[in-house]
């Protein structure tokens, strides 16, 4: 669950981003990513 939490907020990054701020932006999607999935209780 936390790869398809992490894959569609990069690929919305992507579309929304340039290239650089999308590649910036990774880290903090899977930090974000980890949360909802921790928090959610889908672990």
């Amino acid at each position: 669950m936390f790869w398809l939490v992490a894959a569609a907020m990069s690929t919305l990054a992507g579309f929304v981003l340039p290239i650089l701020w999308s590649l910036a932006a990774l880290p903090p999607i899977l930090v974000i990513s980890w949360w909802i999935v921790y928090r959610s209780d889908w672990f």
